[in-house]
């Protein structure tokens, strides 16, 4: 086991009825003014939206609005809230949404004490280490955002999607209601459930093997494909949610990430250029490049791989049979609940996979000249394996 530090300073409150507590948390900071961010208008049809402005009203917080935060979220609107925030004088930023627009709030309140351009962070001209105050309300569980300090954004004039990771980007408070995630679409809860696997599979195939993180990431991907059928059997099944939501939270709150040696985050890097070119949704893409990482890599450390299919999928062997039938065990469930596992599934032409390769490397390139370019821990991936592991994913 790896040496590690374990601190997360969110507070997190989870359960029904605890939305209207957002207000009075803000207040309890001695915050007066919030920018109040959202996506496309969901929470107004499922009253999240009055519930948080009823009690920011409720106890004397002014706020201004910025909407239409997209499912990829982009640098644009950022830079839009950004501005609208300076504007305002607002003392923080309170995300109310799914992991796109905590994300947003995240570099919004970065770039609000930032005289440049906050894509400068994603780029690694600046490293984030102030921010205002972070203030979230969750209603897709997904990404784990509610409980880290990460954030993703596209740069739709570019096509470059990167992330960023800073101390002072963790929300002071996050807000969990399961119960107002009972009518999201099929496919979010499906995408939502492919995105913490992947969180988890990240660290448990990162070359190391602490046994209880093995234990914990087991057990947390078996509950989380446990809930994803239950959910998509009965929408309405609070308990469900309710372990599915916290499935996903702690799939990247540090968690996953003790003892281990940070995460491989390969299948990352190579899915945000799948979602810059392509705008699909985040768990599609992981979905189609996982199981094609496991496949190229699996020589790596053999015996983690036969380990996840004997611990998560229960399967018997041993060798390269069990392996290559744990990833086919892992792929046919993805294909059972609905995802897609292969380019094609999303109407990605294979001759695509060279300007796909160009994008994903253009970071790493760009930074590591003269050195060798590459990146993941379990395996160093330079343009050759990225471009093999996508012809696997085309097939």
């Amino acid at each position: 086991m790896e040496n590690f530090v374990f601190h997360n300073p969110t507070k997190l409150i989870f359960g029904k009825g605890t939305i209207p507590k957002v207000g009075e948390e803000i207040k309890g900071a001695g915050i007066k003014k919030v920018l109040l961010l959202y996506g496309g208008g969901s929470i107004k049809k499922n009253g999240v939206y009055d519930q948080v402005v009823d009690s920011l009203r409720g106890n004397g917080i002014e706020w201004v609005e910025v909407s239409g935060v997209k499912p990829n979220p982009v640098l644009s609107k950022v830079r839009e809230a950004i501005e609208v925030a300076r504007r305002e004088k607002v003392e923080a930023v309170l995300g109310v949404g799914g992991g796109s627009v905590i994300d947003s709030a995240k570099v919004v309140a970065a770039g609000v004490l930032y005289e440049g351009d906050i894509w400068d962070a994603f780029v690694g001209k600046y490293n984030i280490d102030k921010a205002l105050p972070v203030f979230a309300v969750l209603t897709i569980s997904a990404t784990g955002t509610e409980m880290n300090g990460n954030a993703v954004i596209t740069n739709e004039e570019t096509l470059e999607k990167y992330g960023v990771s800073s101390k002072a980007l963790y929300p002071k408070v996050s807000i969990v209601d399961p119960s107002v995630q009972a009518t999201l679409p099929r496919e979010q809860t499906v995408y939502g459930a492919v995105d913490a696997i992947a969180h988890i599979l990240e660290y448990y195939f990162d070359g190391s093997s602490p046994e209880i993180s093995n234990e914990i990431a087991e057990v947390t991907i078996k509950t989380i494909m446990k809930m994803t059928e239950r959910l998509l059997a009965d929408p309405n099944d609070y308990e469900a949610r309710a372990n599915f939501a916290w499935c996903t939270t702690i799939a990247l709150n540090g968690t996953m990430a003790v003892g281990r040696r940070g995460g491989d985050w390969s299948c990352h890097r190579i899915e945000h250029s799948l979602s810059a070119l392509y705008d699909i949704p985040h768990g599609a893409g992981l979905a189609i490049v996982f199981p094609a990482w496991m496949r190229y890599v699996y020589d790596e450390r053999p015996e983690q791989f036969e380990r996840f299919a004997r611990k998560v999928f229960d399967l018997e062997g041993s060798g390269e049979e069990l392996i290559l039938n744990g990833i086919e065990a892992f792929k046919g469930w993805l294909r059972k609940v609905g995802a897609p596992v292969t380019l094609k599934d999303v109407g990605i032409p294979e001759q695509d996979i060279e300007k796909i390769v160009d994008n994903v490397m253009l970071l790493v390139e760009e930074n590591l000249k003269p050195r060798k370019a590459t990146f993941g821990k379990l395996k160093a991936l330079g343009r050759d394996d990225v471009r093999e592991i996508l012809k696997i994913a085309a097939k």
